[in-house]
C-alpha cells in the first residue's frame, strides 16, 4: 500500500493552504498613483490631503481615492492618463512638496492587517531611476597623500627639521632645507603608515631626491596600499550612497559595486530623477568659524583679499562675510542631524562627539553674544577635456549659509536656522549619512516610466500563461491521471514561488520572470523522470502499487542530483552577478526548492489519495503501452 502518515498530509495541505495566502496580495493588482509627501520628511497633514482634492477637482481630473498612508499622501488614479496629468499639475501647483509617480497596491485591509504584502518589482517593472556613478579614485590617493603631507609636516616642525613637504600628483615631495639627518627622516616617513609595521612588504616606496632646496625624499604608494586605498574610497563611497538612498525611503533599493571604479545605483518607484541625484551626488560638509568683527568684508571684497588671520567668503545672498581661519567644529565631529521646526522656522538640530562639543563648549564660554557662521562645503566633480584627454576636475563651492550671534554656552547639541524647508531636509540627511569619501561624477542615468514596466509585467505575464499552458496540455496528454497530478503541482509551484517572494520582500525583476518561465518547464523534470521510472517498473511485470513506491524512489537519487547542480549554479549566479543576474538566480533558486517539494512529496501525496487506498489495482492512468 502506498500511503502517506497522515501528518505528511498535513503538512503538505499546509504549505500550499500557507502559500496561497502569502501569494494572494497579487492577485489584485496595483492602480496608477501620485505620491505627495513634504520635503521635512513631517506626516502631511489632512488640509493638505484637501487641498490636493481641491485642485483635481478644479482641473476635473478623475481619481479613484486619496488617503494619508505612511505619513504621506497617496492618490489612486483609474488609468495612467489621468496620473500623468495629476503628477504635472500637482508639481506646478505645490512646488513645496516632493510629488513622484508611483503604483499603488489594492491590496484589502484585512491582509495588510495581517502584515501580507504583495511582492517588491524591480526597476524594469515598477519604473524607477537608474543611475551608474564613477569614483574619482586619483583624488582619493590625494587626498591620502594629504592625510600623510600634514601629519610629516608636524612631526618635522616639532623636531626642528625645515622643509617644504608638498603634493604633487601621486607623489609625495619632501625637500629638506637645512640638511637635517636624513635617516631619521626617512623613519618618519616610514612610520606614517603604522599598519605597514606588520606587513613583510613595504607599503611606501621611499626615494632619496635632490631637490633645488637641497636633499629629500620622493614617496609613492605601493601597488599594495594603493589597491587598499582605492577599494577603501569605493567601499566608503558606497556605503555612504546607501545610507542616502535608506534616507529617501526607497523599498528595495541596488547600490552595489560595478567594475573598477563604478557604483550602480537603481531606485525602483522614484520618479524624481533630480531629487535623487541631489542627493546621492553631493559631497558636502560642514565648518563652524567665527566671524572677524575687526574687519569690514567689504573692504575686503574691494581689495580682492582678506586680512591675515581671516578668509573671505560669500553668503546665500551673494554679500561678502570674513570668518576667522580657525575652524571651530568640521562635519566629521557631527553625530546626527535631524530637521525640523524651531519657533515656527526651518531648523537643524545637530549632535556633536565628544572632542566636538568639548570644542564648541570652549568657543562658545569665550564668545557669548559675538556672531558664529556655518560655511556649506559642497564639492561637485566634474569630467572635462584636458590636452584631448577627458580629466575630473572638482569644482569646490563654499557658502556662508547661516550667522547668528551666539546667546548662550551650549556644547554637544544646537541647531542651524536661516534655511529653507528644502536646504534643512537636505542638509540634515546629507550630515547624518556622512560625506562620501572621494568625489563621483555620474556618468550614465535611465528613468523608466510604471507604464513602461507595466508593459513588461504584461508581456512577462503572458509568456509565463503560454509556457504553463503548453506543458499543461503535454502533461495532460502524454501521462493521463498522472500528467493532471503533475500539472496540479505545477500550479502549485508557481503560487509557492510567488508567495516566497512575497514573504522575502524580494524584487522581482524582468530576468526574474524569464527564471520563472523556464522553471516552469524545469518543474515537470522530475515528474517525467518518476512516470517513466513507473513505466518502466510496470513494464517489468512488477503490481502497480509496487510499481508507483519504486518509481518515487528510484528517482529521487537522479532527481537531487540535477537539482543539486542547478541550485549550486544559481548559487554562483546570484553571489558574484550583479542586478539583472541575481534577480535570475533568485527565481531559480526559490524555483528549484519550491519544485523538490512539489513535484516529489506533493505528486505522491495526491497519488497516494487516488491509488493508494486502493487494495486491488490493475491499471494505472500514466499512458504508454502499460
Amino acid at each position: 500500500m502506498n500511503r502517506y502518515p497522515n501528518w505528511l498530509n498535513y503538512l503538505v495541505l499546509f504549505v500550499i493552504l500557507a502559500g496561497a495566502l502569502l501569494a494572494l496580495p497579487n492577485v489584485y493588482g496595483v492602480d496608477p498613483g501620485v505620491h505627495v509627501s513634504r520635503p521635512d520628511s513631517n506626516p502631511l497633514q489632512e488640509s493638505t490631503l484637501s487641498q490636493i482634492e481641491t485642485i483635481l477637482d478644479e482641473e476635473e481630473i478623475g481619481f479613484v481615492s486619496a488617503a494619508l498612508e505612511d505619513d504621506a499622501g497617496l492618490i489612486r488614479f483609474a488609468n495612467e492618463v489621468d496620473q500623468q496629468r495629476a503628477n504635472e499639475l500637482l508639481r506646478e501647483r505645490m512646488p513645496n512638496h516632493i510629488i513622484a509617480l508611483t503604483l499603488a497596491p489594492r491590496t484589502p485591509g484585512w491582509l495588510g492587517a495581517l502584515g501580507l504584502e504583495p511582492m517588491n518589482l524591480g526597476l524594469d517593472l515598477r519604473g524607477g531611476v537608474h543611475f551608474l556613478y564613477q569614483v574619482d579614485l586619483d583624488s582619493a590617493v590625494q587626498q591620502f597623500l594629504g592625510t600623510y603631507e600634514a601629519s610629516l609636516r608636524t612631526e618635522l616642525r616639532e623636531a626642528g627639521i625645515r622643509n617644504r613637504v608638498r603634493v604633487e600628483g601621486d607623489t609625495l615631495l619632501v625637500p629638506i632645507i637645512d640638511g637635517g639627518d636624513l635617516d631619521e627622516v626617512e623613519r618618519m616617513i616610514r612610520a606614517l603608515d603604522e599598519a605597514g609595521a606588520l606587513q613583510l612588504v613595504d607599503r611606501l616606496i621611499v626615494d632619496r631626491a635632490t631637490f633645488d632646496d637641497g636633499p629629500g625624499f620622493r614617496v609613492q604608494l605601493a601597488d599594495t596600499l594603493l589597491r587598499e586605498r582605492q577599494d577603501f574610497a569605493i567601499q566608503q563611497n558606497t556605503t555612504t550612497l546607501r545610507n542616502r538612498v535608506n534616507e529617501l525611503g526607497v523599498a528595495e533599493p541596488v547600490v552595489q559595486r560595478q567594475g573598477l571604479d563604478r557604483i550602480l545605483i537603481q531606485l525602483p518607484g522614484v520618479q524624481d530623477p533630480a531629487q535623487a541625484e541631489r542627493i546621492l551626488g553631493a559631497t558636502a560638509t560642514l565648518e563652524f568659524r567665527l566671524v572677524d568683527r575687526e574687519n569690514n568684508a567689504y573692504d575686503a571684497q574691494e581689495r580682492g583679499r582678506a586680512p591675515l588671520g581671516s578668509e573671505l567668503y560669500s553668503d546665500t545672498g551673494g554679500l561678502p562675510v570674513l570668518l576667522r581661519r580657525e575652524v571651530i567644529v568640521t562635519g566629521d565631529q557631527i553625530t546626527d542631524a535631524t530637521s525640523g521646526y524651531s519657533q515656527g522656522t526651518p531648523a537643524v538640530f545637530v549632535n556633536l562627539d565628544s572632542s566636538g562639543a568639548n570644542r564648541m563648549l570652549d568657543t562658545t564660554a569665550e564668545n557669548v553674544g559675538y556672531p558664529m557662521a556655518v560655511l556649506f562645503i559642497e564639492e561637485t566633480p566634474e569630467l572635462v577635456e584636458r590636452n584631448g584627454e577627458e580629466v575630473i576636475e572638482t569644482v569646490s563651492e563654499e557658502t556662508v549659509i547661516n550667522q547668528a550671534n551666539i546667546q548662550g554656552v551650549f556644547s554637544s547639541r544646537f541647531q542651524i536656522t536661516g534655511l529653507t524647508p528644502f536646504e534643512a531636509q537636505d542638509l540634515a540627511l546629507l550630515l547624518r549619512a556622512g560625506a562620501l569619501a572621494t568625489p563621483i561624477f555620474k556618468i550614465e542615468e535611465r528613468t523608466i516610466g510604471p507604464s513602461l514596466g507595466q508593459d513588461n509585467i504584461n508581456q512577462g505575464r503572458l509568456a509565463i500563461i503560454i509556457g504553463f499552458l503548453a506543458v499543461v496540455v503535454f502533461m495532460a496528454i502524454y501521462y493521463r491521471v498522472f500528467g493532471l497530478v503533475a500539472n496540479l503541482a505545477l500550479f502549485a509551484n508557481l503560487v509557492l514561488i510567488v508567495a516566497l517572494l512575497s514573504l522575502l520582500q524580494a524584487a522581482l525583476t524582468l530576468p526574474g520572470i524569464a527564471g520563472i518561465v523556464l522553471t516552469v518547464g524545469m518543474a515537470v523534470d522530475a515528474n517525467v523522470l518518476i512516470f517513466e521510472r513507473i513505466r518502466e517498473e510496470l513494464r517489468n511485470g512488477n503490481s502497480p502499487q509496487a510499481s508507483i513506491r519504486a518509481g518515487y524512489e528510484k528517482a529521487f537519487s537522479t532527481i537531487a542530483d540535477a537539482n543539486i547542480t542547478t541550485l549550486i549554479a544559481a548559487t554562483v549566479l546570484f553571489t558574484l552577478g550583479t542586478g539583472p543576474i541575481r534577480g535570475f538566480a533568485v527565481t531559480l533558486g526559490l524555483g528549484i526548492l519550491t519544485s523538490m517539494f512539489t513535484s516529489i512529496i506533493g505528486t505522491r501525496a495526491v497519488v497516494n489519495l487516488i491509488y493508494g487506498g486502493r487494495h486491488q489495482v490493475r491499471r494505472l492512468a500514466i499512458g504508454g503501452n502499460v
